[in-house]
C-alpha cells in the first residue's frame, strides 16, 4: 500500500483513539503536508519532537491495526464489491446468467462473513 494512502486509512480509521494533541500533529502532516519545521513551530515543540510524535503515532495507528484489521478487511469488501459490480455487469449482458448468479451469490456470503 502507498505510505500516504496507508497512513490516512489508519488515521481515518483509528485516529479518533489518538490524544487531540497527537491527532493533531499527525493530521498537519498526513493531510496538510506541513513540514516538521512548520508543525514543530505551531504546537511549540521541536523538529526532532514533531518527527518522534508523527513516529509513535504511526506506530500507535499499526498497532490498532495489528489487532483489530478493520482497514484490511475494509480494503477486502472494497475489492469484493468491485468484483460484484464486475459480474452483475456481465450477468446484464450474458445470455445465460447462472454463473454469475452462483458467484454473485458466493461474494456475497464471502462479505457477509468478514463482517
Amino acid at each position: 500500500m502507498d505510505r500516504i494512502y496507508e497512513q490516512t486509512m489508519l488515521f481515518d480509521f483509528y485516529g479518533e483513539l489518538l490524544t487531540e494533541h497527537q491527532r493533531s500533529v499527525y493530521e498537519e502532516a498526513v493531510y496538510q503536508d506541513l513540514s516538521l519545521g512548520e508543525i514543530a513551530e505551531e504546537h511549540g515543540i521541536s523538529r526532532q519532537g514533531a518527527h518522534d510524535l508523527i513516529r509513535r503515532c504511526d506506530r500507535i495507528l499499526q498497532g490498532y491495526e495489528d489487532k483489530l484489521h478493520l482497514v484490511e478487511r475494509f480494503a477486502r469488501a472494497r475489492k469484493t464489491i468491485g468484483e460484484i459490480e464486475r459480474l452483475t455487469f456481465e450477468a446484464e449482458n450474458a445470455a445465460d446468467t447462472q454463473e454469475q448468479l452462483r458467484s454473485i451469490r458466493r461474494l456475497s456470503r464471502e462479505l457477509l462473513e468478514d463482517f
